[in-house]
């Protein structure tokens, strides 16, 4: 039995095992100090902790990995343009963004919503693909309506053909101001208080979500549609609400991972960021109809731990800082892979045995 128990274990944690391996590998291969890589992922916990946290709520309602929280960063990431354009800066331009924000985080995931609704069952391939047909509506209106429809007034961030957003846009005047705002440095360690603040009111509100109605009506869609509908809950409308709430959550996370980084890649800062949040947060042990706020945290420690020394270890052991690179991006794409073979794989066995002890009552009650 303890066996069995410690497989058990062994299968449901692979995967944070697998990076605890890599990282203590690669660890003191990179050469890094601990000093530097404790700052780096304090830093990259304050940048990515409000993003990843935003993906629990649909896990809740059994809608799996919201690969479409892009759309939530999106809007975020056109709160920030405009308030560029009209010069508001530091945390009032933050403030204003996330506003901006809001309304057009909440119309993309009404919008998602349905679409998922009408696709129970496929909801994260179709989310991802979802992600994609956005993307194209959201270079249409940065690349041809900003400026002859949208007014864009400041030259800086406007293509030389007079409209357009240019490829980068400076954050210069809003760079790491959250971060900043309360200032708290350790034995050299810089920790962005304000920003664990932030993100601590959303773990509360998550906590205290999950107690409310609408957080039990989640739960109960996620672990039964039809039982829950029996029992008089609007299904179609609880599983919108939860996108909406994520891809809000997704469009201020944005907001706050750009503060950090102190500039807009304009057409690709979103592309990548819904794939490595999920990634980060399989790899902290959640898994498609489970998580935790524990899961996105131990993932951001794992997970951007890899991303730190595995370039690093890489030059190295290769002498080429590349392979790390590749290696890296490998791995964030081969851990949703694995993760969720494991959980179809375990979905399959659970049926089959539910099948087994079905077939034995049969059989148990022909013989009386």
């Amino acid at each position: 039995m303890k066996k069995t128990s410690i497989r058990d274990l062994v299968t449901r944690f692979s995967v944070p095992l697998m990076f605890v391996l890599i990282c203590a590998v690669c660890a003191p291969i990179s050469g890094l100090s601990p000093t530097y890589l404790i700052n780096e992922i304090v830093t990259r916990m304050g940048r990515n902790a409000f993003l990843i946290l935003s993906l629990l709520i649909p896990i809740m309602a059994g809608m799996g990995l919201n690969f479409s929280m892009t759309l939530g960063a999106m809007a975020g990431e056109i709160g920030l343009i405009l308030v560029c354009d009209w010069q508001i800066v530091g945390i009032p331009g933050m403030i204003l963004a996330m506003i901006i924000s809001v309304p057009i985080s909440a119309l993309l995931g009404l919008f998602c919503g349905k679409v998922l609704n009408m696709a129970k069952g496929r909801e994260m391939i179709t989310s991802y693909i979802i992600s994609f047909f956005i993307n194209g509506i959201y270079q249409l209106v940065v690349l041809y309506m900003m400026g002859p429809i949208i007014p864009i007034k400041h030259g800086s961030i406007k293509l030389p053909r007079g409209y357009g957003i240019r490829n980068t846009v400076s954050l210069l005047s809003m760079r790491q101001k959250l971060d900043n705002l309360i200032p708290l440095n350790i034995a050299g360690i810089k920790i962005p208080v304000a920003t664990f603040i932030v993100v601590f009111i959303l773990c509360i509100v998550i906590v205290r979500f999950r107690k409310t109605k609408l957080g039990q009506d989640m739960r109960a869609v996620g672990q039964d549609m039809e039982v829950a509908r029996d029992a008089g809950i609007d299904v179609e409308r609880t599983r919108i609400i939860s996108m909406i709430l994520s891809t809000v959550f997704a469009g201020i996370g944005m907001i706050i991972y750009l503060q950090n980084m102190g500039n807009i890649a304009t057409y690709s800062s979103h592309s990548q960021i819904g794939m490595f949040c999920i990634a980060a947060l399989l790899v902290g042990g959640a898994s498609v109809d489970k998580a935790s706020i524990g899961n996105v945290f131990l993932g951001i420690i794992l997970f951007h731990t890899m991303f730190i020394v595995a370039p690093k270890a890489g030059t190295v052991i290769t002498g080429d800082s590349m392979i790390g690179e590749y290696f890296r991006v490998f791995v964030s794409y081969a851990v949703i892979t694995v993760a969720l073979i494991m959980y179809e794989t375990g979905k399959r066995r659970a049926k089959s045995r539910e099948g087994q002890m079905l077939a034995q009552q049969q059989e148990v009650s022909d013989e009386d």
